[in-house]
């Protein structure tokens, strides 16, 4: 069964957006878990504009399943990673001022960058894992970085997943064939829903982990935190 790792930053958006510490995210985290998820995510941004370092570190100890740090990797996340030793950290080539991760690393021009950092974390006893496009060339140059996954940037599948599911999975499913042949695991997010989701797993077997926050929150506004995580891994299989 593919794990489902939810991404508790629209959660802290929603905190920070009065101050104070409503809702909790350790207890939000805490309740993700008792609810069923298999992980959480969290990205923790220099502006902390959500995630916060502080929470980071409140949640080590606490998580008992997954944490999965995501980030990009800058002296101040490679800290934070030495520091809190997750189960995972998910490379994403962001600059500071993005709204959201909106593309894939390319692993051909950054190969040398990508394959230091990596072998500093797989030093530190963390499973890594990198944003990236669905395109073959890519994850070859990501098993050339030295990897132990690929998370592979599903916003393309989404947007175009209700005009034509299956041109819109086409590429993902090279990609991810490829990606098992050459022994990478293989992660998925960004824009997946109750909409989207099962098809991309019947789809694309091979993926082990799918981090999702703002589609799952969005609806537990209107169903409540356990039954949408239920939901979400009832589409899971």
């Amino acid at each position: 069964m593919t794990k489902l790792s939810v991404n508790i930053n629209k959660v802290a958006t929603l905190r920070n957006a009065r101050g104070g510490d409503n809702p909790n995210i350790v207890q939000v985290a805490k309740d993700c878990e008792r609810f069923g998820a298999h992980g959480i995510t969290v990205h923790p941004r220099p502006d902390e504009r959500h995630i916060t370092k502080r929470d980071v570190y409140d949640l080590k100890g606490i998580v008992t399943t997954e944490f999965n740090i995501e980030g990009y990797p800058d002296e101040r996340f490679m800290k934070i990673i030495e520091e809190i030793r997750p189960t995972q950290a998910t490379l994403v080539p962001d600059p500071p001022n993005v709204l959201t991760s909106n593309a894939g690393w390319n692993t051909i021009k950054n190969e040398e960058f990508l394959t230091k950092t990596i072998g500093q974390l797989k030093n530190w006893g963390v499973r890594t894992s990198i944003f990236i496009e669905p395109e073959k060339a890519m994850m070859d140059g990501a098993l050339k970085c030295g990897t132990d996954r690929v998370e592979l940037y599903t916003e393309m599948y989404a947007s175009a997943f209700p005009d034509n599911r299956e041109m819109a999975i086409a590429d993902y499913k090279a990609a991810s064939d490829h990606a098992h042949e050459l022994g990478l695991g293989i992660n998925a997010g960004h824009d997946l829903d109750l909409d989207n989701l099962s098809y991309l797993i019947e789809t694309l077997p091979y993926i082990a982990e799918v981090s999702i926050g703002h589609a799952l929150f969005c609806d537990a506004i209107y169903m409540g935190l356990e039954n949408t995580i239920q939901s979400y891994l009832r589409e899971l299989g």
